[in-house]
């Protein structure tokens, strides 16, 4: 019997060190060399310590910053927790949710009178897409501005740089990191103590941002 099994035995070892072991830290390797940004996670660092990831939505609620997608993985953006609400286009959860975010969008937007893009009052399937259309930003661009005192034009062409095209350009449409704009707007047009006290006026964040 040991000499049937003993080839079997054998394979499975051999198969472990090979695919469970040598195969795992190769690629990590390789990874490591040729893309240690990607490898690590994107992360994006400000000033020496991690704010986030470039992959991996995050709320920002303040008036002066571009607000992101909904989430509905765990309590928002949760990488553990990675999915949509799976609620089907009759479900009257996602029409009465839908309906909430589209009327938060327009108090939260008063200048704003049209439609509003559905990217940004429905969540992703993974709940975790850091990106919102250049629609969505455009129409948040006169609220951004009024609360940093910049103009709207200026906005707009921080939303324009940092817009990108589809990907290998033809998959997917333009979009925009909302994490890397938001940055880019606190080293462009930074908030003073004032102003932020102002813009922030009835409208509490869940959080810092």
């Amino acid at each position: 019997m040991l000499k049937e099994l003993g080839p079997g035995l054998r394979l499975t070892v051999a198969l472990t060190i090979l695919t469970g072991l040598l195969y795992p830290l190769v690629m990590t390797g390789l990874s490591q060399a040729i893309f240690p940004h990607q490898a690590n996670g994107s992360l994006v660092r400000v000033d020496g310590k991690v704010v986030g990831s470039s992959l991996i939505g995050q709320s920002f609620a303040k008036p002066q910053y571009f607000h992101p997608r909904p989430s509905d993985a765990g309590n928002g953006y949760d990488a553990t927790q990675s999915g949509g609400s799976n609620l089907g286009p009759t479900s009257a959860k996602l029409i009465n949710g839908i309906s909430t975010s589209i009327a938060e969008f327009r108090k939260e937007n008063p200048t704003f009178k049209g439609p509003v893009p559905s990217d940004i009052v429905t969540a992703s399937a993974s709940g975790l897409d850091p990106d919102i259309s250049p629609a969505a930003a455009e129409d948040q661009a006169a609220r951004v501005a009024t609360a940093r005192g910049v103009s709207v034009d200026q906005v707009r062409r921080l939303v324009t740089q940092y817009t990108k095209g589809p990907s290998w350009g033809f998959l997917g449409g333009s979009r925009v990191d909302v994490l890397m704009l938001n940055l880019a707007l606190d080293r462009s047009f930074p908030v003073s103590k004032g102003q932020s006290a102002n813009a922030s006026a009835g409208q509490p964040s869940a959080t810092e941002r």
